[in-house]
């Protein structure tokens, strides 16, 4: 699923910017759709986000969300560092500008699902931006600290701000959306405003300054 931004949103078309918001739970009853949905909301104010779609056509707009329950990776007998076979949402995630990891914390860290996410991926995160907002009963906090150093190993810039919802659960209407207080709503929008910066910064410099080592 993608949909567009306007130039008040923190990634905007203007800029020829492209970001991914990747929900890495699969657990059945789970709350990453919805708050995924959520962040695609606060990207742009003016469009009703759908449910996240398991293969959508790779098209230029700024803004894919990717599931990771719908995403069929290869057998990790095949993975190599760097290498292995080209998994179904690796176009994807090389065409994006910028990312926005959303996971709850299972057992003091972020959920296996989204590792292997990662871990098949190499050149396509390089020198990137991404924020994290983490969701749980305590906010999520060590599975944004986990997070941040497995993707600084892959050159990805992680924000200083980010975002974590305790119990967001609670914040469900009756169609289950997302619907958090202003405060969190304001965390998020200072979120992707310094994510936007970061990748403003670094498509520049990827394009001008290629690092080749």
């Amino acid at each position: 699923m993608s949909i567009s931004t306007d130039q008040h949103s923190s990634l905007s078309p203007a800029a020829g910017l492209r970001v991914a918001v990747i929900s890495g739970s699969v657990r059945k009853d789970r709350m990453g759709p919805s708050i995924a949905r959520w962040v695609a909301a606060a990207l742009d104010p003016a469009a009703t986000a759908p449910a996240l779609d398991p293969a959508p056509a790779l098209d230029p707009a700024p803004v894919d969300l990717i599931d990771v329950a719908q995403v069929e990776l290869p057998d990790d007998s095949l993975l190599y560092p760097g290498g292995g076979p080209k998994s179904e949402v690796a176009d994807r995630i090389a065409a994006a500008d910028a990312f926005v990891f959303v996971t709850p914390e299972y057992n003091h860290s972020y959920p296996a699902s989204l590792k292997r996410l990662i871990d098949w991926h190499y050149g396509e995160w390089r020198l990137k931006p991404a924020t994290i907002v983490a969701y749980g009963v305590h906010g999520g906090y060590a599975a944004i600290e986990h997070l941040r150093g497995v993707l600084a190993e892959l050159s990805v810039v992680t924000t200083r701000r980010v975002l974590g919802l305790r119990v967001p659960w609670t914040a469900l209407d009756d169609q289950g959306r997302y619907t958090p207080e202003a405060e969190l709503s304001r965390g998020l929008t200072a979120s992707l405003a310094e994510l936007r910066w970061w990748a403003e910064v670094l498509a520049d410099a990827r394009r001008d300054r290629p690092l080749t080592t």
